[in-house]
């Protein structure tokens, strides 16, 4: 069968993403990073998250397209978090208006009410949480052997739960649609512990450096509100949960350990969590 691609509408560290069929659908091409298995975890991962009936595109088939594997999924207009975050900056900087730090600039609060959603779930057929954050761990190169057993050690310390947890809680996985939000990339999906899930929020909105040709407005904006974002999202997920900062922070050193394998996070970012684990790891 030939396929014919449509015009090319994004691109993330590991695919492409291009309009397919009539435009109702988008294929999701591999790169040469991503291997086919790769993709048809996420396929499977998808398509559980759709059976649970939670705000995800529709998944259909994997295909190749002139020998690049993808997936093909519902077409989901919206506009990613990232990107109404950074038009927000921009505009209060051109209108020359103080950043109000009391605003929910990365839409916290609706991150928080989509990641109950998603928790409120226990799957079967699904990667271990726990098992992949300790393979993580173990392949971090930037932390010495010794290190690395002391953060597995805290990891085996903290309870264990079976709960749906979606591995990337970053703001441009998150689709704002109207007044509802869709979540996107399924593929870290996994069968474990909500809080490990929410502290990835925390230790992204804490630490994460802006790619450099975002705006400078961006940046600033993220350094005033981080704080307060991480307060109203924490809020409001144990307004809906119970679960609270308090439970979020022993998870704190293990997911940013595991984070230092991550290709999508730059050196000095990387640096930021190092001190952060062995500052935990003194105090311990």
């Amino acid at each position: 069968m030939v396929y014919r691609l449509g015009n090319k509408i994004g691109e993330g560290g590991c695919a492409e993403v291009y309009e397919w069929e009539d435009g109702s659908k988008i294929i999701k091409l591999a790169k040469p990073n991503t291997i086919q298995a790769a993709l048809q975890a996420e396929l499977h991962h998808s398509r559980i998250a759709w059976a649970c009936g939670l705000p995800v595109p529709r998944p259909y088939d994997l295909v190749k397209v002139r020998d690049r594997p993808g997936i093909i999924f519902e077409r989901i207009y919206g506009d990613p978090i990232l990107k109404r975050f950074v038009e927000k900056a921009v505009e209060q900087s051109r209108m020359q208006q103080p950043i109000d730090i009391m605003h929910d600039y990365v839409h916290a609060k609706i991150t928080a009410q989509l990641f109950h959603q998603i928790h409120s779930h226990s799957v079967a057929d699904m990667p271990c949480q726990r098992e992949n954050i300790r393979n993580d761990i173990d392949r971090a190169q930037y932390l010495t052997q010794a290190e690395k057993k002391a953060v597995i050690a805290e990891l085996d310390r903290l309870p264990i739960k079976q709960r749906l947890c979606h591995g990337d809680p970053n703001p441009g996985n998150i689709l704002l649609r109207d007044d509802d939000a869709v979540i996107i990339d399924w593929n870290n999906a996994s069968t474990g512990n909500p809080e490990a899930d929410l502290a990835e929020y925390v230790i992204m909105i804490r630490y994460a450096i802006l790619p450099p040709h975002l705006p400078s407005e961006a940046s600033v904006a993220l350094d005033a509100t981080r704080e307060i974002s991480i307060r109203l999202f924490m809020e409001e997920y144990e307004k809906l949960s119970g679960i609270s900062y308090r439970d979020v922070e022993p998870w704190i050193g293990p997911v940013a350990a595991r984070k230092l394998v991550a290709d999508g996070i730059s050196e000095e970012e990387k640096h930021l969590l190092i001190n952060e684990i062995r500052r935990r790891l003194h105090i311990r």
